[in-house]
């Protein structure tokens, strides 16, 4: 039974866990109820072996507003902003070692720009809108850079965080805010498609490409590559890459692979 209390919904099938935002009176913001009830429901799906792929969804037409003002001037007396809790949460989205899928079916600002970087994966509808609107209101997209400006081309992040302005799901594709933008009737289509394949990698591997992903860039190649081709030794001798190429030879799922309901 959900709680009344509850501003996120959570479901898992066939090894994909979805967190569903679920604060539609307030266009889904990231008050501290929800963020917290977030990193729960991330720290769960990293516990549990049988869930690979995280996707973050929502419910209403927006995906997230961003920063909950109302909780934010209410807090304004104690000298402490709840926005201070949005670095947890884009540090664990980011960290998580499974993969991460935002879909957005609607609208994103602000802090939630910041969400859908964090992801591994972002799929948007063409007609969903974007925009840092933090000068707007007197403040800056100051956490959110974390895992904005590694996604964004560089002149495209000095536009919209000068100006403010909205930019749409074709925009923020081109720009590498999202991975793709596709037409709304082909949304769940498309992030379907997307953890159909991210099921597939062994559960390890994947953890550890997200590792190279992250890894600083190199000061000298040929360490770099003394380094890399230890770590990919290691990978190939471990029991899922014994198995990764066994299957192959054998031409047959690997034994990570959900098996169809």
């Amino acid at each position: 039974m959900t709680s009344p209390d509850a501003l996120m919904r959570v479901a898992t099938a066939r090894g994909v866990t979805t967190l569903t935002l679920d604060s539609p009176h307030n266009r889904n913001a990231l008050s501290t109820p929800l963020m917290t009830q977030l990193l729960a429901g991330l720290a769960d799906a990293v516990a549990d072996e049988s869930v690979r792929v995280v996707v973050l969804d929502h419910t209403g037409p927006v995906f997230c507003s961003g920063a909950d003002l109302k909780e934010t001037a209410a807090a304004y007396a104690s000298g402490t902003v709840p926005a201070g809790m949005l670095g947890d949460v884009l540090a664990a989205v980011w960290e998580c070692p499974k993969p991460v899928v935002a879909r957005v079916a609607g609208p994103a600002r602000a802090g939630g720009l910041g969400l859908i970087a964090a992801a591994d994966v972002a799929v948007c509808a063409e007609e969903a809108t974007f925009a840092f609107t933090e000068v707007r209101i007197g403040v800056v997209p100051a956490v959110i850079s974390a895992t904005v400006l590694p996604r964004l081309a560089p002149r495209a992040a000095a536009e919209l965080y000068l100006t403010g302005d909205t930019f749409d799901g074709r925009r923020a594709a081109e720009i590498g805010l999202v991975t793709a933008a596709v037409p709304a009737d082909g949304l769940d289509a498309a992030v379907r498609r997307y953890c159909d394949s991210l099921v597939r990698g062994a559960p390890g591997a994947l953890a550890g490409a997200k590792e190279l992903l992250r890894r600083p860039a190199p000061g000298d190649l040929r360490t770099e590559i003394a380094e890399l081709g230890a770590l990919s030794t290691r990978y190939f001798l471990s029991d899922e890459g014994r198995e990764g190429v066994l299957a192959f030879r054998e031409k047959r799922p690997a034994r990570w692979v959900p098996a169809d309901d």
